[in-house]
């Protein structure tokens, strides 16, 4: 077996927020590949990305390389949130091993069972890294414990049950091999990886095969197919043969080859087996296309890549205050910056709707579709998107719909309460825990539908108390879940500016999401009825003033302050005759059909059957 002595291929895997780009930069840092000025924060090098940075995860998988010694250590950076699992599996085909972040005081946790079961299954055998020892609180010997029950559970071998154990703290840069020292520096973990990381497998004798496992894409050069050579070499300028993962082929050419070096890449004219490069100029080319040598077109095994599950329709926005607050307002622009989202973004599946301006955008989950969201209102557009709707599928005459592993964990007197919420969603316990004198762990499978605006209510419910974590179950029968929806909304009557009294006299009948001096329009959502129907109403009616008295005890008025939603609360709560209209300054809540009388046309249509909304 020929193999390659001088690298290692590693990916750092871990339930979200357990340190594993904190580490990561804490190796760069030691390897001279990232440096710090003094005036500067330690920041998550590798989470560039500015949400990445402000929701603090891992949104999609990096790759980076230090050189370390005589060696050089390829590591990749992989996402902890569920929504971005199928990134976890894909980077684990390209690399030789793993190292297992753990934090040391919340030890495994679900995302943490879902990313070591696919190590596992790949036969890696990972180094664990006992992360954030610097905390208060922390309980390593524990955390080891628990993390060796869970290898048996998943089936580990012995081999694998064998695992080295280290300790750390990716904030403060220190690594060691024994419990009761503190590391002066991060090489033990260098060493760790030197020393457990197989040699990758390489085989420069034979035809030249790439699994494509990311993408990127440049203005100039096009596509960019990111992997690991697994035989042969490749040369700048070679022609190549890219298979298609659904079959088929594509003949192309690597116009330029790039080998990654700290946080950036250069160019390379060869790259040879174990090497994990980005190849530019293979045009059209997808997550699991295996690069051939023209040749020798041997395909490798394709790669299982996650369905979408929740889709939204995005729309040009044309509310009576479009073009007020973004740049990027039309129907083209709108469909050029989604077109290049699906070059790179795996998962993401985007179709043209019937109608000027129209899409409908598929991902594997909200938080999915809420980022590209994100992305795209701070880089200066309008849109509106209409609530997510879960994707279903017919098998046998059966509709079948996503489900959801679930798992809360909550403070017992918390209980009835959960009960309660969770009941109402079609949800099924599965398993509770107890975890210590005070605190439950439930798992559920739950329909992905009864999660849209679950997070929020679990939170009130637990009054903050409460962790959930979900992952993609699989799909199975649809189940009766009733609206998740309750109340009615207030519905702006009319354009103008929200008034003090106008909004005094409507607080008792709801609540508002908007305060006075507020300009609105008509069809705007500006709260919350406390009954089940929608309400119009005249949120700019002013107090005719009789007198001076008067006008200072309109001044006096006590008002409740109105409830400002996210971009994530908002999306969540609207109802399916309703939009979230996006600026980069402003997130509004409308009816899809902004006039009463055209609104209740349409209604009376869908009651009948003879029109659709």
């Amino acid at each position: 077996m020929n193999t390659r002595k001088d690298i290692r291929n590693v990916a750092i895997i871990a339930h979200v927020d357990h340190g594993k780009t904190t580490v990561v930069d804490s190796l760069l840092k030691y390897a001279g590949q990232f440096k710090v000025k003094q005036d500067e924060a330690q920041e998550t090098v590798l989470d560039s990305n500015p949400l990445e940075r402000e929701r603090g995860i891992t949104i999609l998988a990096k790759c980076t390389s230090v050189k370390y010694k005589d060696y050089t250590v390829n590591i990749v950076d992989t996402p902890g949130h569920a929504d971005f699992g199928s990134e976890v599996e894909r980077v684990l085909k390209m690399v030789d091993g793993a190292i297992l972040m753990v934090d040391a005081v919340e030890g495994p946790m679900p995302q943490t069972r879902f990313v070591l079961r696919k190590a596992l299954a790949l036969g890696l055998r990972p180094i664990v890294v006992v992360n954030k020892m610097d905390r208060e609180n922390s309980r390593p010997s524990a955390v080891v414990d628990e993390v060796f029950e869970l290898f048996m559970e998943l089936g580990a071998d012995d081999k694998q049950l064998d695992f080295p154990i280290l300790y750390a703290s990716g904030r403060e840069g220190w690594a060691s091999d024994k419990l009761e020292e503190r590391g002066t520096d991060i090489k033990p973990l260098f060493d760790a990886i030197i020393k457990y990381v197989p040699e990758p497998e390489a085989d420069e004798t034979k035809p030249l095969q790439m699994q494509v496992t990311m993408l990127d894409y440049n203005n100039f050069l096009g596509h960019i197919g990111i992997g690991r050579i697994l035989n042969g070499s490749v040369n700048k300028g070679d022609n190549v043969v890219l298979l298609k993962n659904k079959g088929g082929s594509v003949n192309a050419k690597a116009v330029k080859i790039e080998k990654f070096l700290g946080l950036s890449k250069t160019e390379t004219e060869s790259a040879k087996a174990g090497d994990i490069v980005a190849i530019s100029g293979l045009e059209g080319v997808d997550v699991g296309d295996t690069v051939c040598h023209p040749d020798n077109p041997i395909p490798l095994p394709p790669l299982a890549i996650d369905e979408p599950t929740i889709s939204m329709d995005f729309f040009v926005n044309d509310s009576p205050f479009a073009g007020r607050e973004g740049k990027f307002l039309t129907s083209r622009h709108l469909k050029a910056r989604l077109e290049k989202e699906a070059q790179t973004n795996v998962g993401l599946k985007v179709e043209q709707l019937e109608g000027e301006g129209r899409f409908k955008v598929s991902g594997r989950g909200e938080l999915h579709l809420t980022i590209l969201i994100e992305n795209m209102r701070r880089e200066g557009f309008e849109l509106a998107v209409s609530s997510p709707e879960v994707i279903y599928k017919e098998e046998n005459g059966k509709i079948l719909e996503p489900m959801e592993y679930l798992i809360l964990d909550i403070t017992s007197d918390m209980q009835g309460a959960v009960f309660e919420l969770v009941g109402t969603r079609g949800a099924k316990l599965e398993n509770m825990v107890s975890e210590g004198e005070n605190r439950l762990r439930l798992e559920y499978v739950i329909p992905s539908r009864a999660l849209i605006g679950f997070k929020n209510e679990f939170l009130t419910s637990t009054r903050g108390k409460g962790i959930m974590h979900h992952s993609f179950y699989g799909y199975y029968p649809k189940v009766d879940v009733p609206p998740l929806r309750s109340n009615g909304v207030f519905i702006a009557k009319e354009a103008g500016e929200t008034t003090a009294y106008a909004i005094n006299s409507l607080q008792d009948g709801g609540q508002l999401f908007v305060g006075p001096g507020v300009k609105v329009y008509e069809g705007m959502i500006v709260g919350q009825n406390s009954r089940d129907n929608d309400l119009v109403v005249n949120p700019n009616k002013t107090k005719r003033l009789s007198n001076m008295r008067s006008k200072a005890a309109d001044d006096a008025l006590l008002l409740t302050p109105p409830r400002i939603m996210s971009l994530e609360q908002a999306i969540e709560y609207i109802a399916p005759d309703e939009l979230v209209e996006i600026t980069p300054t402003s997130v509004r809540l409308r009816k899809k059909i902004l006039n009463i009388y055209e609104r209740r046309r349409a209604n009376k249509k869908e009651e009948e059957g003879t029109g659709e909304e």
